[in-house]
């Protein structure tokens, strides 16, 4: 079988591999979509700590179900399937507080390599977080549930409805958000460096949408002076990081979704996170239940196919990823 491996940054190479069969508990999975992604082109550019090179690389996808090991009983050669990359270990300390996101085996488990013609489940994802592809949903689109989960994540526990939102970056994380808190009753400011993104956004729902450099005084409109309820990070800018603090009203949270690189200090006015009972919160992945309600999302008709600007081959996959970094397009669907 076909693999892509990310040797260095910016050289990936088509491989040919043994194709490997499903042991006890495991599903070989004939992919039919994979997406880009923005972690991915972060590797694609200069390498990312959680994607080893040279190495397959990927994690977004969808696709037909080819062999199942002894013991699956939920799945069938044949079956159109949509999952994540990751599951957690359950016995954990993090697992046991209920903290699935933050197990400390989860990203050494994850699985990578959506960027090939198939993908080998392990079985703690067989269990917990694969799912039976809805008819509605084109395989480009349920290929979008690991980022849905996430921002799903990000969003759990708030309460959004009739309350004022702010999201930086208009990518499709940016995007998904949007999507989620129109769905929960938020109204939604966003903001971007694209004009023809935030053209979509109003198209999506937005209620206001401006430039970064009208933010000051779009939002003093849309808040009415107080600041929003919500500012939701979706760029992992450190400067961005800084200055989402401003935005905010008094006892207002700020959710920090775009990870940024490691050991970079961020600082902010301790008076105001002190007087102001300002609350920061990192959001980092998906817990199996983000990942069901992600599900159910996409199964009740969420539209997530505006997302997918383009189609390739794998063969191509480069030529995806330097038009991402020119910022060209939002995702791309590789079609193995």
């Amino acid at each position: 079988m076909r693999v892509s491996y990310l040797i260095k940054p910016e050289l990936i190479e088509l491989r040919e591999v043994p194709k490997p069969s499903p042991a006890e508990g495991e599903v070989l999975l004939k992919i039919e979509a994979a997406l880009t992604c923005g972690t991915d082109l972060k590797a694609f550019l200069r390498g990312h700590p959680l994607i080893p090179m040279p190495g397959p690389f990927g994690h977004e996808f969808s696709g037909t179900v080819a062999e199942v090991g002894r013991g699956v009983k939920k799945f069938k050669p044949g079956d159109c399937v949509m999952g994540v990359h990751t599951a957690p270990c359950l016995h954990c300390a993090y697992c046991q507080k209920k903290a699935y996101n933050l197990c400390v085996s989860l990203m050494e488990t994850k699985i990578l390599g959506a960027y090939a013609e198939y993908i080998l489940i392990p079985s703690q994802i067989v269990k917990q977080n694969l799912y039976h592809k809805p008819s509605n949903l084109s395989f480009e689109e349920a290929a979008t549930l690991e980022p849905l989960s996430c921002v799903v994540h990000s969003i759990d526990g708030l309460n959004l409805k009739g309350n004022k939102s702010l999201i930086i970056g208009c990518g499709p994380i940016g995007f998904l958000h949007l999507l989620c808190l129109k769905l929960k009753g938020s109204q939604v400011l966003m903001t971007g460096l694209e004009m023809e993104r935030l053209q979509l956004a109003k198209e999506l729902g937005a209620d206001m949408v401006t430039a970064p450099s009208d933010l000051d005084m779009a939002l003093e409109d849309f808040s009415e002076g107080l600041g929003v309820d919500y500012v939701f990070e979706c760029t992992g800018q450190l400067d961005v990081w800084e200055r989402s603090i401003r935005y905010v009203r008094r006892g207002g949270q700020i959710i920090l979704f775009g990870g940024t690189k490691k050991d970079l200090i961020v600082t902010y006015d301790t008076y105001r996170l002190h007087y102001d009972e300002i609350t920061l919160r990192g959001s980092f992945h998906f817990k199996p239940k983000d990942v069901k309600k992600a599900f159910e999302l996409l199964y009740n008709g969420l539209k997530v196919g505006f997302l997918i600007t383009d189609r390739f081959g794998l063969t191509d996959l480069s030529v995806a990823f330097k038009k991402l970094a020119k910022g060209k397009g939002l995702k791309y669907a590789i079609i193995p």
